[in-house]
């Protein structure tokens, strides 16, 4: 741990752990908060262009103009065999805890209600030229509990992606409105034209399930 660090913050308890570092809670007595300490070790990291990502990885979150729904960072620490990024600290799970907690998925309200805030958090990033690459409960697209693409065997599971043969079965997806199948289907389109961007998407989402929320 570099010596700037250690003076501007005390590192707590271990909060979480991932490929090529952790997460701890830390102090500041001059701000009086306690803040997330993520902690990269660049040993771990495997070739250059993971070595890129991690250069860019402040600078990127520095420039983004701040938004409710993202985390901030507000302090890094760069030395020869670690990265270490003060972010805002949340919760202590994430929204796949909550899923597999909720014993069967989340009701569509309170899903729509994730989803809205999880959309604007993107269009607010696309605004800016900023490309996430990396979003997951920990999939998305796993969240129904069920693959959304289906095959007997690998082939035919290729086959179904490729023809972009996206299923609901009845018992999974009962309580699912159409309008919420709807938009998965324009999500994921393999038709570039026909897919929404994340601007498109926080529109008609809205438009969709403004009954939860006016």
């Amino acid at each position: 741990m570099c010596e700037t660090l250690k003076n501007k913050y005390q590192v707590c308890e271990e909060i979480g752990r991932g490929r090529f570092g952790v997460i701890s809670r830390c102090f500041s007595p001059t701000k009086n908060s306690f803040f997330a300490c993520k902690t990269i070790d660049k040993s771990l990291l495997a070739d250059q262009a993971d070595r890129d990502c991690l250069e860019k990885e402040p600078k990127i979150m520095l420039f983004l103009p701040p938004h409710p729904n993202i985390l901030q960072i507000h302090d890094a620490f760069d030395s020869d065999d670690s990265l270490t990024l003060i972010l805002d600290l949340c919760e202590p799970y994430t929204l796949y805890d909550k899923v597999i907690k909720s014993n069967g998925g989340l009701p569509e309200p309170k899903s729509a209600g994730i989803m809205r805030q999880l959309l604007e958090a993107v269009a607010h990033c696309h605004r800016f030229g900023v490309v996430h690459r990396d979003i997951k409960p920990d999939n998305v697209l796993m969240l129904s509990g069920i693959p959304p693409f289906y095959g007997e065997t690998v082939e035919e599971i290729f086959e179904a992606v490729i023809r972009g043969n996206l299923r609901f079965p009845p018992k999974v997806f009962r309580n699912v409105s159409s309008q919420a199948k709807d938009f998965l289907r324009k999500l994921i389109s393999r038709d570039p034209s026909r897919r929404f961007s994340a601007e498109q998407a926080l529109r008609k989402f809205l438009g969709f399930f403004r009954f939860f929320f006016f």
